[in-house]
């Protein structure tokens, strides 16, 4: 029973940080109607950038607090995804106006390219390391209660609490604000949203900014565990099964897909891998998502989609 818990509550926190990459697939395509294949590339850029602004600003200011400089370095590379967001509003988007999905969809295949073009011209193309302070060392917990106790990943589970709190805050954004229920409006129709007097440049923004900041908190829980390398981009890869599965307009379902693939990654691995081979956690998640698309291929909280002839 530990073994099992045990393996449940890594599939969690893993599955908290799969949301946290699919929220950005989500807000855009709450904003846009249009699937963002830049999200990568953008937590790919805001990992980048928070790296090496952590690097450089010792050497600048003569910093030597390491809270004191990620902190800085968190806040600069938010100031770079923010004007990030404003270019592609600007040089791209707004030009784009009305026009049919495809055709913004090529838009964010454009500037997915740019996006690790430009990182890896600014920001160099060698593996850096991003240390937040996250304690690393496993501990054991419930030891009076399960027989050897329950491993648990400290910095797994910090990442996830930051994942889990960065979602809810995004829930609320959406469901209780204005320009959350503008942003549905948008998505819904742009024309509609434009003839009520919704701003579609300036929600546009926003949203970007909003997935800018979601990517650069991504990119920073993904960095400090696996390093920033420009494989950091295929991260969003793993996030496809989530948006499939808890549906493309819905934060929530990004949050339960999350969850799912996260605990399905994990329990098959460890029960049924022996049984199939090696390599069903990278696998299993898409097979999922397959199987589910045939089912439901709105998603479990995705809109389902009535076309009246």
């Amino acid at each position: 029973m530990g073994f099992f818990l045990e393996t449940l509550l890594g599939g969690l926190m893993a599955g908290m940080l799969y949301s946290l990459v699919a929220l950005g697939f989500v807000l855009i395509y709450k904003a846009s109607g249009v699937f963002n294949f830049a999200q990568g590339a953008m937590v790919l850029f805001a990992a980048l950038a928070m790296a090496r602004f952590a690097e450089w600003l010792p050497l600048l200011t003569g910093l030597t607090q390491a809270v004191l400089v990620n902190l800085l370095a968190f806040v600069l590379a938010g100031g770079v995804m923010f004007m990030v967001a404003w270019l592609i509003e600007r040089l791209v988007l707004r030009r784009l106006v009305n026009q049919e999905g495809t055709t913004l969809l090529m838009a964010t295949l454009g500037i997915a390219y740019f996006l690790e073009g430009l990182g890896q011209s600014i920001f160099g193309n060698d593996i850096y390391k991003i240390d937040i302070g996250m304690p690393k060392d496993p501990v054991m917990a419930l030891e009076s209660v399960f027989q050897g106790g329950l491993l648990i990943n400290q910095e797994d589970l910090i990442a996830a609490l930051i994942a889990a709190l960065l979602v809810a805050l995004l829930s609320l954004f959406f469901q209780k604000t204005a320009t959350g229920r503008a942003l549905r409006a948008v998505a819904d129709d742009h024309q509609a949203a434009q003839s009520i007097g919704i701003p579609l440049n300036r929600i546009w923004v926003i949203v970007w900014c909003v997935a800018g900041v979601v990517a650069l908190v991504a990119g920073m829980i993904w960095g400090s565990k696996l390093g920033v390398q420009f494989s950091l981009a295929t991260i969003a890869l793993r996030a496809l099964p989530v948006v499939i599965l808890g549906g493309l307009t819905s934060v929530p379902g990004a949050i339960i897909g999350g969850l799912i693939i996260g605990v399905g990654e994990k329990l098959s691995e460890v029960f049924l891998g022996p049984y199939v081979g090696g390599g069903i956690e990278i696998w299993f998640a898409y097979v999922l998502a397959l199987l589910f698309l045939l089912v439901r291929p709105q998603g479990l909280f995705g809109e389902k989609i009535i076309d009246r002839v």
